[in-house]
């Protein structure tokens, strides 16, 4: 079986296949504009027409093969300005890519376990903890379970801090394109499953 949740065309030629990806779009819109009247009653009226509910299930997880992302909130869908909201999961012994920004983020641990490197310095979760990526940090996150996936909502404050101008982001490692040898074949799970917490809570 083939990860169900990448965000490649199948149709598209190999070479341009990473384009495809989320994370290596070029065209992202981080900070939209506003625009109307200096009294802005349009555009409140606009937000306030916003759906105050996103369902999962319109929402399909991109990316992969180890690291897959869905993204609930961000300024783009014209609900927020200030804030990034998505949902991750890495694959059986998955991890994300590396990289480094000026906004802090916060990633709640739903299920699973493994650990954070931040600026050279490893951090172990596990389901229930919080994450705190603080300002000016390299990171990259590992799911430390060879057998089953882990999965985390993480909250980012980016758009505002972009919306100020401090612009700074920088890739150190991209995203895997390959699963691991354990992950070969894995699927994500487009519908909530609790395959990690022990019956009856922690």
């Amino acid at each position: 079986m083939k990860p169900t949740a990448t965000a490649i065309d199948a149709e598209a030629p190999a070479a341009e296949a990473p384009k495809a990806y989320y994370h290596a779009k070029k065209d992202r819109i981080f900070v939209r504009s506003i625009q109307g009247a200096y009294n802005l009653t349009e555009e409140l009226e606009r937000l306030r027409a916003m759906p105050r509910v996103r369902k999962a299930k319109d929402l399909k997880f991109v990316d992969g093969p180890q690291a897959y992302s869905r993204h609930y909130v961000e300024p783009k869908d014209g609900i927020t300005q200030t804030f990034h909201l998505h949902l991750e999961e890495y694959g059986p012994g998955g991890k994300s890519q590396k990289h480094g920004h000026v906004n802090e983020a916060a990633f709640y641990i739903l299920d699973g376990h493994g650990y954070e490197i931040h600026d050279g310095v490893r951090y172990d979760w596990q389901a229930g903890d919080v994450v705190v990526v603080p300002n000016n940090c390299v990171h990259q996150h590992f799911n430390g379970d060879p057998e089953r996936p882990a999965r985390a909502l993480v909250i980012k404050t980016k758009p505002m801090y972009l919306f100020m101008n401090m612009l700074f982001q920088k890739q150190v490692e991209p995203r895997p394109t390959e699963p691991t040898p354990e992950g070969e074949g894995y699927e994500v799970r487009e519908a909530e499953e609790d395959l990690n917490h022990p019956e009856g809570g922690y």
